[in-house]
C-alpha cells in the first residue's frame, strides 16, 4: 500500500489563548479519536522564547484544563499526542526564521518517509490581525507554499478573524493573501460554523419536508437571532476597544449564522455551492442609511452592577479601555433581507457582554392564524392570559445544543383554552455525548480538505 505524505501543522501564535484553549484540545481529541493521520506532527511557533519541553508542560496543562476529554497530564493519551509536538522560537517578519522551520518540517518529511518538502503543510494563523499578510508573505517568499497545480502534496492556510477592519482593509488584505496562495489553500475561519446545530440548520431545513415548505415570509413573522455572553471583556478590552460588539460578532457569526437561515436550497453541499447561496443573502440585505441609524439599531456599553449573583466592573475601567470610549459592548439591529422569499420579514439581530446568562439562539416565530379563534392562551398555571403565543422554532447553539418547536395545546377541561407546549430535542440526550468542539470538525476538514464550513 502506498503510504500518505506526512502533514505538518504549524500554528503560528502558539503561546497564546487560543491554542491552549482551543487548538491544542481540538487537535488532541482528534488524535484520541484516530482522526488525524499517523504521520501528522505538530509544530508551535511563536516569538516567545522558550524549550520543547517548557511548551509541552504548557500544552498538557491546557489539555487538563480545557480539553473536554479532560485527561492527566501524565496519561497515555497525553504522552503520545506530546511526542508529536514541536516548538520554534521565531519572529513572523524574518526570513531566517521561517527557513529554520523549512528545515525543521523537512525533517519530519523524510522522519514520515518522503523527500524532505515533499509533505502536506496546515499553517494555522493564531495571530494579531497585524501580521496576517507578514506571515503569509515569508511563507511564500520562503519556499514553502506547495503549488495548487502541480504535485501531489498540499498547503492550506487558516486565518482566523477578524479578517480586516473594514470593508476596504479587508479587501487589501485578501489581494495580499491572494498574491501568494489560490483560493482553494485559504481557509478563513469562523468557528460558529463548526457547531453542531449550526450545521443542522441545512440538514433540518434541507433535510425535512414538513418545515421548507413554510420556510418564507407567507408564514414567519419574524426572525431573532441572539449571541449573549455572560462574561466581560475580561482581560482583552485593548483589542475589544478597537472593534466592539458590531465588528466582533455581527460581522461574522451573526451574518453567517443568518445567511444559513435565509438562503435558497443550494445545488449541491459542495463548498462553493453553500459559499454561493450565502453570498445571495448577503447581497440582498437592505443597507442601513445613516438618517435609519436610530431606527433600526440600538448600541450601548455595560455598567458596574451585579448580574445574576456575579459583580461586573464597569467597561470604560476595564484594563486597555480609553476612559472616553464609545466602544459598543451591545448592539441591536432591525434587518431586511429585500428578496421574494423574504420580503417584509425583519430580523432581529442583537449581541452583548455582560449580560445575564451565554446564550446563543436562532428563533423563527411564525405568524399568528388569520383568525383569532383562541384568543386566550392558558400559561403555565392554567390561568387564562390575553392571547395565544405563536407558533416558534428555536434552534439553540450553545449551551446545551437543540431544537424547540412551541405549539400550543388544548388543556383538560371543558373550556376551549390553548397553553404553549414545548417538543425539544436535545443533542445530549439523543446521542448520549456532547458535541464535539467546533475546531475539531474546522480543523479535520481543512486537513481533508473540505472548505464547506469556511467563509
Amino acid at each position: 500500500m502506498k503510504r500518505k505524505p506526512p502533514v505538518a501543522i504549524v500554528i503560528f501564535g502558539a503561546s497564546g489563548d487560543l491554542t491552549k484553549r482551543k487548538l491544542i484540545p481540538a487537535l488532541f481529541q482528534l488524535d484520541k479519536d484516530k482522526l488525524l493521520p499517523e504521520s501528522t506532527r505538530i509544530v508551535g511557533f511563536a516569538r516567545k522564547q522558550m524549550t520543547r519541553e517548557q511548551f509541552c508542560a504548557e500544552m498538557s496543562q491546557a489539555l487538563a484544563k480545557f480539553s473536554r476529554a479532560k485527561p492527566e497530564p501524565e496519561s497515555k493519551a497525553v504522552r503520545k499526542f506530546l511526542q508529536r509536538i514541536s516548538y520554534l522560537s521565531g519572529n513572523y517578519d524574518d526570513s531566517d526564521s521561517f527557513l529554520r522551520l523549512k528545515s525543521l518540517l523537512a525533517e519530519m518529511d523524510e522522519q514520515g518517509g518522503v523527500a524532505a518538502g515533499q509533505g502536506n503543510r496546515l499553517f494555522y494563523l493564531s495571530t494579531p490581525p497585524r501580521v496576517f499578510s507578514e506571515i503569509v508573505t515569508m511563507l511564500g517568499k520562503t519556499g514553502h507554499i506547495a503549488d495548487p497545480h502541480t504535485g501531489s502534496r498540499w498547503t492550506r492556510v487558516i486565518i482566523e478573524k477578524p479578517f480586516g477592519r473594514d470593508l476596504a482593509s479587508a479587501q487589501e488584505l485578501n489581494k495580499q493573501v491572494l498574491a501568494i496562495l489560490a483560493e482553494d489553500q485559504v481557509y478563513r475561519i469562523d468557528h460558529y460554523l463548526g457547531k453542531e446545530t449550526v450545521q443542522n440548520i441545512m440538514a433540518f431545513r434541507f433535510g425535512n419536508s414538513i418545515f421548507e415548505p413554510l420556510w418564507d415570509r407567507r408564514y414567519i413573522d419574524h426572525v431573532q437571532i441572539t449571541v449573549a455572553e455572560a462574561v466581560s471583556v475580561e482581560g482583552r478590552g485593548g483589542y475589544y476597544d478597537q472593534a466592539g460588539a458590531l465588528r466582533d460578532m455581527v460581522q461574522n457569526h451573526m451574518l453567517q449564522l443568518l445567511a444559513l437561515v435565509a438562503m435558497e436550497p443550494p445545488a449541491s453541499f459542495a463548498a462553493n455551492a453553500v459559499r454561493d447561496e450565502k453570498v445571495k443573502v448577503l447581497s440582498a440585505i437592505r443597507p442601513i442609511a445613516a438618517d435609519e441609524v436610530g431606527e433600526f439599531t440600538v448600541r450601548g456599553q455595560y455598567v458596574a452592577g451585579s448580574i445574576a449573583g456575579r459583580e461586573i466592573g464597569d467597561y470604560l475601567s476595564e484594563p486597555g479601555v480609553n476612559p472616553k470610549s464609545t466602544t459598543e459592548t451591545f448592539v441591536a439591529l432591525k434587518v431586511h433581507v429585500d428578496n421574494w422569499r423574504w420580503a417584509g420579514v425583519p430580523f432581529y439581530l442583537r449581541t452583548g457582554k455582560a449580560l445575564p446568562q451565554r446564550l446563543t439562539e436562532i428563533t423563527i416565530e411564525f405568524r399568528q392564524p388569520p383568525l383569532a379563534m383562541f384568543s386566550h392562551a392558558a400559561h403555565a398555571d392554567h390561568e387564562e392570559g390575553d392571547r395565544m403565543q405563536p407558533n416558534s422554532l428555536s434552534l439553540r447553539v450553545q449551551p446545551n445544543e437543540s431544537i424547540r418547536l412551541r405549539f400550543g395545546l388544548k388543556i383538560p377541561g371543558p373550556s376551549m383554552v390553548l397553553r404553549p407546549t414545548d417538543m425539544e430535542f436535545c443533542y445530549r440526550d439523543v446521542f448520549h455525548a456532547d458535541p464535539p468542539e467546533a475546531y475539531e470538525r474546522l480543523i479535520l476538514d481543512a486537513i481533508l480538505g473540505d472548505s464547506t464550513l469556511f467563509i
